[in-house]
């Protein structure tokens, strides 16, 4: 076993050393670690953390959630949540990352059985990566379709639209007298009235619906109608794939550049979207709806609110994904990462709150216009991002420009997600072959860009809606729990808690026993009981997914099994590889693979102080890459 030729994180021996990887590079001259680069500026990072932390999720769901639970009153369990589960899980990861200075798979040399955690948060982060860009597609077709004017789902307009399309009431029969009941076509060719309250009413749908199922998605009938490739969609995710691409083409260099728009963009269109749905008529009662004097203090005592606000915080602040140690990675070693998860927690949930107001003013304008309730339009998800909204905005005067505005925002909130899902991937590639990742940073980031856009086709075919809600329903959900769940575990529970706060303390300075009270109290017990609990519950109400009122067939709910599986079956697997390629007995094998690995500790040596001494260079790959054990010896770790 030990003369397999594998990569290096499945390797136990080796005597080769990395030479310098900043040789033939263009390295900042300024940056600490020559090696692999840090932030151009301490700015540049924290942007890049709240374009990754405030997503599409902030602005689809949230609001969302707010208004079904209870209104104001569900910022008392959303805080809470962010306290108890969120905010401890961020500056774990953030920590981690900055500390070794290594990406999600290198970084589990802190516990060597552990590193197929770090294989399934890089695979999720493909998945999710191939979906996400598709739904970043969708947003710049909407953009091109904005310029026109009035926009195109204004009206129901032929060839698209069917006598279903309406944005007032189809009535189909009514009263014209007492006792008489007539369909529409001979009461309007006799010249009658129906009488009050006694209409009839058709399914209708709204011409942005029909809009988004007929034009955009040219949607099938199921995920097994395949139909051909959507060619304006395809062409839209090419363009989605290349602005990636080259954000990303020099690394955190460029792509903290790009930031500085993309994260701060969506700020200034929520400040004009409320302003103007500020000045609109019925918007006080969309904000009431909201947040405001409708708020039900009494849904605090159901299980499902807490468990809506556990699971919003845990998927917004994007942990357990891999690419918040991806991004601290590059940070310096003495950076501050407790304020940094601080700020950035708190920005991120105040942004949740902030575009709640954008939205529901609109949309309260939006009922009030219609002469429905707010309940009636409010929507999460695709239907409101793609369908409530831009209804509300063809009704505004100025509709094109509005619209213009909202999906550049969704359009950007969005880059700044999938910049770090690629520099997610594009590390683990980087701590692999640092080398040719050093020398040919270009072509490897435009082949990952290039492999992924053509994995991501079938998103765009008639039948991709369902197969974009698919890799979510299932990707984007337990997988994550998992890894968020092991990753406590192991690192507190298994490392060590009280050794990796003096991890941290190496980074950030002394603490005294005050100030670490709460995280120790968070991550030894509450937050992984909160995380399990979520898990749980999760399973337990597990559903085939729906999209559109439409089940999926059983073959396509085995392949989302299947997707998962293939993400998290690596833990195991890879917890098998170390213990066999450890050596002693059995338990001295499990003993030596829960041990840091001897190249574990801070990359530079200059920062490794007392503790880490003895620590091996973290690119030499030596005898005990995975502490071993014999009979007659004892493993000596850092203290």
């Amino acid at each position: 076993m030990d003369k397999l030729k594998c990569l290096s994180f499945f390797k136990c021996k080796g005597k080769e050393k990395v030479a310098s990887i900043s040789e033939n590079l263009h390295v900042d001259q300024n940056d600490e670690n020559q090696d692999r680069g840090n932030w151009s500026k301490k700015s540049d990072y924290l942007l890049s953390m709240v374009g990754y932390a405030v997503g599409l999720g902030n602005v689809w769901r949230f609001p969302y959630l707010t208004y079904s639970n209870g209104g104001g009153a569900f910022l008392i369990p959303y805080t809470t949540m962010l306290a108890l589960a969120g905010l401890p899980l961020f500056f774990l990861e953030c920590s981690l990352g900055q500390f070794s200075s290594q990406g999600p798979i290198f970084v589990w040399r802190i516990l060597p059985l552990f590193q197929g955690v770090g294989i399934t948060m890089v695979l999720i982060s493909i998945f999710v990566a191939i979906y996400y860009n598709v739904i970043i597609a969708y947003s710049i077709f909407y953009l091109f379709a904005s310029f026109q004017s009035p926009l195109p789902w204004k009206t129901c307009s032929p060839p698209w639209a069917d006598n279903n399309c309406s944005r007032s009431p189809i009535v189909i029969h009514c009263d014209e007298n007492i006792g008489a009941g007539e369909n529409m076509s001979w009461i309007d060719d006799n010249n009658f009235t129906c009488i009050n309250n006694s209409e009839f009413y058709a399914a209708r749908q709204l011409p942005s619906e029909q809009y988004w199922n007929k034009v955009a998605l040219q949607r099938s009938n199921g995920i097994d109608e395949t139909g051909e490739i959507v060619w304006y969609l395809a062409l839209c995710l090419l363009l989605a794939w290349i602005i990636v691409g080259a954000a990303l083409i020099k690394g955190i260099k460029s792509s903290g550049k790009v930031v500085y728009f993309t994260a701060l963009f969506p700020y200034v269109v929520l400040i004009i979207l409320l302003i103007r749905g500020a000045t609109l008529e019925g918007a006080s009662k969309g904000i009431a709806y909201y947040i405001g004097g409708n708020s039900n203090f009494s849904k605090l005592q159901e299980a499902e609110v807490w468990k809506d606000a556990a699971t919003q915080i845990f998927y917004s602040l994007s942990v357990a994904w891999g690419g918040l140690v991806a991004l601290s990675s590059y940070n310096k070693f003495h950076n501050n990462c407790f304020s940094d998860a601080i700020v950035i927690c708190i920005t991120n949930c105040l942004t949740s709150v902030f575009a709640g107001f954008a939205i529901f003013s609109i949309l309260g304008h939006m009922a009030h216009v219609s002469g429905q309730e707010v309940s009636q339009v409010v929507k999460s998800g695709f239907d409101l991002a793609f369908i409530a909204y831009p209804e509300a905005l063809a009704q505004i005067p100025g509709g094109p420009f509005w619209s213009v505005l909202f999906f550049l925002m969704l359009l950007t909130l969005g880059l700044d997600s999938q910049f770090a899902a690629i520099e997610t991937i594009t590390t683990t590639i980087q701590d692999l072959f640092p080398k040719a990742m050093k020398k040919m940073r270009i072509i490897i980031t435009s082949g990952c860009c290039l492999v992924l856009f053509l994995l991501g086709l079938i998103c765009v075919t008639q039948a991709g809606i369902y197969w974009v809600h698919l890799i979510d329903h299932f990707c984007a959900g337990w997988g994550i729990l998992i890894a968020a769940i092991l990753e406590i575990i192991g690192i507190i529970w298994i490392y060590g808690g009280n050794k990796f706060i003096k991890d941290i303390e190496m980074m950030i300075g002394a603490k005294n026993w005050i100030f670490w009270l709460w995280w120790r109290v968070c991550w030894f017990a509450i937050t992984p009981v909160l995380l399990t609990a979520i898990l749980i519950w999760s399973l337990v109400k597990f559903h085939n997914p729906v999209y559109a009122d439409i089940p999926y067939p059983d073959w396509a709910v085995i392949i989302g099994w299947c997707i998962i599986t293939f993400c998290t079956i690596w833990i195991p697997i890879v917890a098998v590889i170390k213990i066999t390629q450890a050596k002693g007995t059995i338990c001295q094998r499990i003993v030596s693979c829960i041990r840091p690995a001897s190249n574990w500790g801070p990359y530079l040596e200059q920062h490794r102080g007392e503790r880490y001494k003895d620590m091996v260079g973290p690119n030499t790959m030596t005898d005990h890459e995975i502490p071993t054990i014999n009979d007659n010896e004892t493993l000596e770790t850092p203290e």
